[in-house]
């Protein structure tokens, strides 16, 4: 009997539902986008309404495509947008405000506030992480501070608050099941790293009563069953994470030492260290990998705000180009960029800089920059800013990286893939199937639902799709790197004069 696996894929300006085989193979997929809000510069929100709908859609849809019994999916596993934040209400299941998004940087004074009160080093050692409004925490004190009245009716139970895997789960089970995994509960500032719990201290700190978040539960959990209004047959929830945990897992990242680079609307790289807690000295992230039931794992984490979105800007809002191959048909019609530098800070830097106020910057234009030479400067960008944490996961891990497994959108474009090696001097692998995401979504699932034993036999599967090589010589290498870094150093020294 042949047996399936379901993924929801819930990313940060689409949904996806793809259906698997067990050995990693597609029977079918759907995918839809979802609007993005920008009500003031700086700020991001989604209508949480408009993503569960989306993502329901794309489920039901994809399992009528695949024409199969219901009965043999063995399990669903859900992966999603981090540290986007959701606060509802429990009895009628509505949103009492928009999801405020990861990039949504509205919290970057708040932040600052706790900063200069000395509390910087406290969270970092409870939770791995630095104060920063990319996560999901002060995004709820802000919520509460500017409207009390949720802040009450909060204390008073009437609320519930969570991530979007938390939003998705208790909608699928029929409101049953108030559950987050802790890879997503680790990216909130309210986890206590070492234990996997709600930390009392920091719910003080940030103001958050603790009734409203979700239970924690590990990555490869059965949780509930799908509410057979929105799909019959009794399929299990058994597998969670936030998407740049589930990439590592679906790049089969399972030995300390290897990493992977997601290339979505920003670029994640994690660097998977076992059960040792690697502390960066170099501005990058502890964060948990998962717990597949039998205790925590962790990764290093790099987290790069803008990649994609650079592209998506040029195209959607300057309408320099008309598709994305164009992007990559125009970089590599010219030789070099020309001294065209290109650093996309639409919501701030994020590792290894941490700059909340810096914003994109493009400089060495000159009469004769011309398109070519912005599209190449928008792509060599999005590698710049991952070698930048590449450098720094090497250093902190006293490990070198010999390859570097990649998946994501812009990963399908063999420009970006050769430069990406060029420039961090790495082997770059890009894996058969370019879905690790909702694969490693899955294959959580598939592990709960004893689909296999273990991560061994799972993993078997992965194919090494092409394998790029660096041929960019040194000096030439070393150059372009210190242009890239004077250039990142102009856009701080503008937020800070600016500030």
């Amino acid at each position: 009997m042949p047996h399936y696996l379901l993924a929801l894929d819930q990313g940060t300006t689409s949904c996806r539902s793809i259906l698997f085989r067990s050995d990693g193979s597609i029977v079918s997929s759907t995918q839809r986008p979802f609007r993005q809000y920008y009500p003031q510069p700086g700020w991001v929100e989604h209508d949480p309404n408009e993503i569960l709908s989306v993502q329901v859609s794309t489920l039901q849809e994809t399992v009528a495509k695949a024409n199969i019994p219901v009965q043999d999916i063995v399990g669903l596993g859900i992966t999603n947008q981090r540290e986007t934040i959701v606060v509802w209400d429990r009895q009628t299941g509505q949103p009492v405000y928009p999801a405020i998004v990861w990039q949504c940087r509205r919290t970057a004074d708040l932040c600052q506030t706790l900063k200069d009160e000395g509390l910087e080093s406290f969270v970092r050692e409870r939770t791995g992480l630095p104060i920063d409004a990319y996560f999901s925490a002060t995004k709820l004190t802000w919520l509460f501070r500017q409207m009390p009245e949720l802040r009450r009716r909060a204390e008073r139970g009437e609320l519930l608050a969570g991530t979007i895997d938390s939003w998705l789960i208790w909608h699928l089970t029929g409101r049953q099941n108030h559950i987050t995994d802790v890879t997503n509960a680790s990216r909130t500032l309210l986890m206590n790293i070492d234990r996997g719990e709600w930390d009392e201290s920091l719910l003080k700190i940030f103001g958050i009563p603790r009734q409203i978040l979700p239970d924690i539960v590990p990555s490869s959990h059965r949780i509930g069953l799908v509410d057979p209004a929105i799909l019959p047959g009794q399929i299990p929830i058994c597998g969670v994470a936030g998407d740049q945990q589930a990439s590592l897992f679906g790049q089969a990242c399972v030995k300390p030492g290897m990493t992977k680079n997601t290339y979505g609307t920003g670029c994640f790289i994690l660097m998977y260290t076992g059960q040792k807690k690697v502390v960066s000295h170099n501005g990058l992230l502890t964060t948990v990998a998962w717990d597949l039931g039998y205790g925590l794992t962790y990764a290093l984490e790099g987290s790069v705000f803008n990649a994609g979105s650079a592209i998506q800007w040029l195209k959607e809002e300057v309408g320099l180009i008309d598709t994305y191959a164009a992007c990559d048909q125009l970089a590599s019609s010219v030789p070099d960029s020309s001294g065209v530098q290109f650093v996309p800070a639409f919501t701030g830097l994020g590792a290894p800089y941490w700059n909340m106020n810096a914003r994109g910057m493009m400089l060495g234009l000159t009469r004769g920059s011309g398109r070519a030479q912005i599209a190449r400067a928008v792509l060599e960008s999005i590698a710049h800013q991952s070698s930048d944490i590449l450098d720094c996961m090497k250093q902190d891990a006293f490990s070198q990286i010999p390859v570097l497994r990649v998946d994501g959108g812009a990963s399908v474009s063999d420009w970006t893939m050769q430069f990406q090696s060029d420039i961090s001097g790495l082997y770059v692998d890009r894996a058969t199937l370019t879905e690790t995401t909702a694969w490693g979504a899955a294959s959580l699932a598939g592990l709960a639902c004893g689909l296999w034993p273990d991560t061994e036999k799972m993993n078997d599967g992965r194919q090494s799709g092409r394998l790029f090589q660096p041929r960019m010589p040194q000096p030439e290498r070393e150059a372009s790197r210190a242009a890239w870094k004077k250039a990142v150093q102009t856009a701080c020294f503008y937020a800070q004069t600016e500030s």
